[in-house]
C-alpha cells in the first residue's frame, strides 16, 4: 500500500518513516514528487489544519494521505504558541525558542505539553492523537530534535537531549504514530 506524507519537514519524515517500518507500506513524500506546495493552515485546532492537508495531498494525487498538525502548548501563555508554534515569532526555531523565554520571562508555572493530531485521509478522515507533557526550561539544551525540544524538558532533560528512538517512545508525534499504525495493520 502506497502512502503520501504530506510533509515539507525533512525532521516530520525522519521521524515518521523511522516508526512507521511496515514491509506492506509503501511511503512516499512530497519531495519525492517534487512538490513544493505549501496549504494553507486555516483551521482553529490541530484535528483541522491535519485533515487540511490530508484531504489536499489526497483530492490532488489519489494516494491516502498522513497530514499531521503539532505544536506546543502553554497553560499559562492561553494555549500559546499552540496550532501557530512554527509561526510563532515570524521566523525560524531559534527565533521561535527565543521569542518562548521572552514571553515565559515573569511565568512561575512552566508546564507544558507537545500535542500531535495525525489524519489518515483515505477517502475519509481517521484521526489519531497524542500529547506528551513536560515544561519549559530556561535555556535550551541538547542538539537532537527540533522546534521546541531544546526548551522542553522531561524528568529534567531537554527533548533535544533524547536518542530519536527515546523520543519517538514517548514524544506526542510517536503516540499518535503508533495508533496509525496500528489501525494500518488491519488495512
Amino acid at each position: 500500500m502506497k502512502i503520501l506524507l504530506a510533509t515539507h519537514n525533512e525532521n516530520k519524515v525522519l521521524e515518521i518513516k523511522r516508526l512507521i517500518e511496515n514491509k506492506n507500506i509503501e511511503l512516499i513524500t512530497l519531495s519525492d514528487l517534487n512538490d513544493n506546495e505549501e496549504v494553507e493552515e486555516t483551521g482553529s485546532t490541530f484535528d483541522e489544519n491535519a485533515l487540511i492537508k490530508a484531504k489536499h495531498f489526497f483530492n490532488k494525487y489519489n494516494i491516502p494521505t498522513i497530514a499531521d498538525d503539532s505544536g506546543l502548548v502553554v497553560p499559562a501563555l492561553h494555549g500559546a504558541p499552540g496550532i501557530y508554534s512554527s509561526r510563532y515569532s515570524g521566523g525560524n526555531d531559534d527565533d521561535n525558542n527565543k521569542f518562548l523565554l521572552k514571553n515565559m520571562a515573569n511565568i512561575t508555572d512552566r508546564s507544558a505539553f507537545y500535542s500531535c493530531t495525525i489524519c489518515y485521509f483515505d477517502g475519509l478522515p481517521h484521526y489519531f492523537n497524542g500529547k506528551c507533557y513536560g515544561t519549559i526550561g530556561y535555556e535550551e539544551v541538547g542538539d537532537q530534535g527540533f522546534g521546541y525540544d531544546p526548551l522542553f524538558y522531561i524528568d529534567n532533560r531537554s527533548l533535544a537531549q533524547y536518542s530519536m528512538d527515546e523520543k519517538n517512545k514517548i514524544s506526542h508525534r510517536g503516540i499518535a504514530l503508533m495508533k496509525c499504525t496500528n489501525f494500518l495493520r488491519q488495512k
